[in-house]
């Protein structure tokens, strides 16, 4: 059986110059629309941390109805995955991801309508309905598009909007707080208005940008469609699994499933309540975003370097366990750590864990998922995985409201993140180094 490092380095020998121009053009054409849209993405579904800084006493949410409202958003995501990529299929990826982002675009702006917990539930449930698909839709898009030489680096720099929103975008929900009572609009208000109205215009400009495959591409010369369409055709692939419910059923969907919930519960457990966390400083708003954007620069420098180390050999098994393990160490080192400044160093690693899991874990179910199996069963394990969208933000606020302290909710989440990195240990198992 070849290595993650033997196969590599054929593959990186098998893109000759003109492959590599070729792919370079392609990816400046698709991957930065698509890394704002999930800038946008990400900051739509998150703000609401910032947003609760305010609008929590504006509405008397309690901890516990804010981190329900804040998690029902990935119930029905998770609930509309699989039949929204099942559309993109059917409908074509430019249309549907651009649909996608147009439609969340409204849904967010139109949360500044909320009244009390009951229509911050609704409007929430929406936005998840809305937002379906667009991650697994991104990732069987970019599979169709670069051969597994490219793909974790090009995952990475899609996967770089997660924490670029955190960068840009909690310095602006800072900003925008201070609006309030601006035009008799609440800061709160303003906030999900001018973040969420940007992804409209996003989607629009999606159709126009986007092609769903290399035969539609009319901004590529027929050789190059030509070369592009051989490339990815001559790849080996693992026994390839190429219906949906084969692929659901399948031992290493599920065991992936299960490993995502791990990573994404405590993705949205920290990134909800960190500006409420570190508000209990007595910071300013501004200050607060500051401080929160702090980690997600260094999240965003370790997964792209470690994108690169994986592309130039490393196991991506060994490096998805290593990834987990460090986001785990790191939220139960935030607890114990004795200064503001250690623990926001801690989370910092945590996030850094988090995010590179993120980027390593997506080029593994392409090796052996493809056609209508890799819509249907990319989206089954982020519609399973996404549920810990749910239960990060909420199991924080319940466990906050019960203990009067944020301790217990990190340490749920850094016994999640051992479990999973446990079982992204025992992949080598069942899943074949390429």
């Amino acid at each position: 059986m070849a290595t993650d490092t033997t196969t590599a380095a054929m593959d990186a020998a098998a893109l000759g110059a003109a492959e590599r121009r070729v792919f370079q053009r392609i990816a400046w054409r698709l991957v930065p629309i698509l890394c704002i849209g999930y800038v946008l993405n990400y900051l739509d579904r998150s703000n609401i941390g910032f947003a609760a800084l305010t609008m929590n006493q504006a509405l008397s949410l309690s901890a516990s109805q804010f981190g329900i409202g804040a998690g029902i958003l990935f119930v029905s995501y998770c609930l509309f995955e699989i039949p929204s990529n099942l559309a993109l299929v059917r409908f074509g990826a430019r249309r549907w991801i651009a649909r996608i982002m147009i439609t969340w675009g409204i849904v967010s702006a139109a949360t500044a309508l909320v009244v009390g917990a009951k229509s911050f539930y609704a409007l929430r449930f929406l936005l998840g309905l809305a937002e379906a698909g667009f991650f697994p839709g991104v990732t069987f898009y970019l599979a169709a598009w670069f051969p597994a030489a490219l793909r974790t680096r090009m995952l990475a720099w899609f996967l770089l909007g997660i924490p670029l929103s955190a960068v840009v975008g909690n310095a602006l929900s800072g900003f925008l707080l201070e609006l309030d009572g601006v035009a008799g609009i609440a800061g709160w208000k303003w906030l999900f208005i001018a973040e969420g109205l940007p992804s409209v215009v996003v989607g629009v400009l999606a159709l126009r940008l986007l092609a769903d495959g290399p035969d539609t591409a009319t901004w590529l010369g027929a050789d190059e469609r030509q070369l592009v369409k051989a490339t990815l055709a001559a790849e080996p692939r693992e026994r390839e699994v190429r219906h949906v419910l084969p692929a659901i059923r399948d031992p290493r969907v599920l065991v992936l499933a299960v490993i995502q919930f791990g990573f994404t519960l405590a993705s949205y457990g920290v990134g909800i309540w960190l500006p409420t966390i570190v508000k209990q400083q007595h910071f300013a708003n501004v200050t607060v975003g500051l401080f929160t954007a702090l980690p997600y620069v260094f999240a965003s420098i370790g997964m792209l370097g470690w994108a690169a180390a994986v592309d130039r050999g490393a196991s991506k098994i060994r490096q998805l366990w290593i990834t987990c393990a460090l986001a785990a160490l790191g939220l139960v080192v935030a607890v114990i750590a004795g200064t503001f400044a250690l623990s926001l160093l801690a989370v910092t690693v945590a996030l850094v864990g988090i995010t590179a899991a993120r980027a390593v874990f997506w080029t593994i179910p392409t090796r052996f998922l493809t056609g209508i199996g890799a819509a249907g069963g990319l989206a089954f394990i982020n519609s399973i995985g996404t549920l810990g969208g749910f239960f990060g933000p909420s199991t924080v606020g319940v466990l906050k409201d019960a203990t009067g302290s944020f301790a217990a909710g990190f340490y749920v989440m850094a016994a999640i993140l051992a479990v999973a990195a446990g079982l992204a240990a025992s992949l080598r198992f069942l899943v074949r180094e390429e």
